[in-house]
């Protein structure tokens, strides 16, 4: 009875609203430069679509809890990446059950006949959850429903045929990601199964039909998977195109917890073929905070990029993270490229270029030999708790250890850096502050593989109150982490171990706040 009072209570709602709440920029733990609600729970990234000048971004929230409940699309927009605007929250749980992730799309064509040739509609299409068919054992409680916005997505109505998939008996039957394949004219859907993905084609974006399976025997198959993503990237350098397919995965991370897998392969509009070995698993991100992500669809042609966003959190503690009015916040978007290297194809992940305009002070210098340690607090002039950092480092031969540290008076510190005897990136928040919240947060070191081809290392380095995210060799290697410390950070060192470090370049802006 619960669960049924919780749903019909949040089905009604309708006035339930995020765009007129502000964000209390100075709360602790609060990021300054991250997407994040006003209050309340957010999870997953959803229905990222560019239409008429905006980025929008929908994700998984819950309005009455900071911890998870009855999911809703929350609903915000950016013309920039990088500012956002809040609106109303855009779907509600009905009687098929709570709204889980999707995708949104512009249905240019006027397939699905919800608009007009001059006046396409954006669509959404997603999952429904029944919570009390869930509750009890009936394995067909998750179904696809689909939205419709003729406004630019400002204001939403479910199709009244919804669901238009039905659960054909199979528990975790979730998250539709939906594009247009252009060279047979047909909506593609890759959808989470359990322990793998289901292909569907649809010529209007409501009647469905089963093209393929892939996944059973490939990758990781340590939890349940999620949020997949199909999408053809082309390999830099060359004409060579090939198809990705995101895949998150919880439990199971490299590190515990949730991550993202990928796979690359072909795709010939029913059939996604590896082209690895099925016992390789790849990871988007070496850290422990990067889950659930999916790229915006419907870039322009003039732009080309693939523009990534996800969770930043892990679902080991992501309920029970010290922050006080509202819990999660997503990562900084990136671009994803593809590039070829000794292990094959991989892709890098980058900021985006319009994270620059937030630059406000600048301080730099090169040509300088780091032993030991390098103090730069009174240097830079401005807080390592929210900067950006691009380093440019030769070590010499015997140098074993490279890093960066942030650390407070409190004596908690974070550690950033490279091994250079085990080839291998880390990550340290076991001093990094609260930590009691959960036994899984500050556990020993994170470690990711790194692939040191040149002499040279590029580090670039974006920390923001709570949280860090770290991309070197070019992208290759992507660590993202969050930290709870009890006061801000406030000292900035860099350290080597044995041997002496030459500081080609460094340079670190403060970042202004989006709030």
């Amino acid at each position: 009875m619960l669960i049924i009072t919780i749903g019909c209570s949040i089905s009604c709602k309708k006035n339930t609203s995020v765009e007129n709440e502000t964000v209390t920029p100075h709360e602790t733990h609060r990021l300054q430069y991250h997407f994040s609600p006003p209050a309340h729970w957010m999870n997953d990234p959803n229905g990222m679509v560019f239409y008429k000048g905006e980025y929008h971004l929908f994700y998984q929230y819950y309005p009455d809890s900071t911890v998870w409940g009855p999911m809703h699309w929350g609903h915000a927009v950016s013309k920039d990446l990088v500012h956002w605007e809040h609106l109303p929250i855009a779907l509600y749980p009905d009687s098929l059950g709570y709204i889980f992730s999707g995708s949104a799309m512009v249905d240019w064509k006027n397939t699905s006949g919800l608009g007009t040739q001059t006046d396409p509609p954006l669509i959404a299409i997603y999952t429904y959850h029944d919570a009390v068919k869930a509750e009890k054992g009936d394995s067909t409680y998750q179904t696809q429903g689909l939205a419709f916005s003729n406004d630019a997505g400002r204001t939403w109505n479910k199709y009244e045929q919804n669901p238009i998939m039905k659960n054909p008996g199979i528990k975790d039957f979730r998250d539709p990601k939906v594009f247009w394949y252009e060279p047979q004219q047909k909506w593609i859907m890759s959808l989470a199964v359990y322990d793998h993905v289901r292909f569907y084609s649809s010529p209007d974006l409501k009647t469905w039909t089963l093209e393929s399976e892939f996944g059973k025997t490939s990758g990781s198959h340590a939890g349940v998977w999620e949020c997949p993503d199909l999408f053809p990237l082309r390999v830099e350098g060359s004409d060579t195109v090939k198809w990705i397919l995101l895949l998150s995965i919880n439990p199971g991370g490299p590190n515990g917890g949730s991550a993202t897998q990928y796979f690359i392969g072909h795709f010939d509009g029913k059939t996604f073929t590896n082209e690895n070995s099925d016992t390789t698993t790849i990871w988007l991100d070496g850290g422990r905070d990067n889950y659930a992500g999916v790229t915006w669809s419907d870039m322009p042609a003039s732009d080309g990029r693939k523009i990534f966003m996800g969770w930043m959190s892990n679902w080991l503690y992501g309920q029970v993270v010290p922050t006080e009015t509202w819990r999660s916040a997503m990562t900084i978007p990136r671009q994803l490229t593809l590039h070829k290297d000794t292990s094959g194809f991989r892709i890098h992940s980058n900021p985006v270029k319009e994270l620059e305009s937030l630059r406000d002070s600048e301080f730099s210098f090169q040509n300088d030999t780091l032993l030991t340690e390098m103090d730069l607090t009174s240097k830079i002039g401005f807080s390592p708790a929210q900067m950006e950092i691009i380093l440019e480092l030769e070590p010499d031969s015997v140098t074993s250890d490279i890093g960066l540290s942030i650390s407070n008076s409190r004596g908690e510190e974070y550690r950033i850096g490279y091994n250079l005897e085990s080839g291998q990136y880390y990550s340290d928040r076991t001093k990094a502050g609260k930590d009691t919240f959960s036994p899984e947060f500050a556990k020993p070191i994170v470690i990711t593989q790194g692939n040191l081809r040149e002499k040279n290392l590029r580090w670039h380095i974006f920390l923001d109150v709570a949280s860090c995210e770290f991309f070197a060799d070019n992208g290759a290697v992507v660590m993202t982490e969050i930290f709870f410390p009890n006061e801000n950070y406030q000292q900035l060192k860099l350290y080597a171990k044995d041997g002496q470090v030459i500081i080609r370049k460094a340079t670190f802006y403060n970042m202004k706040s989006i709030w």
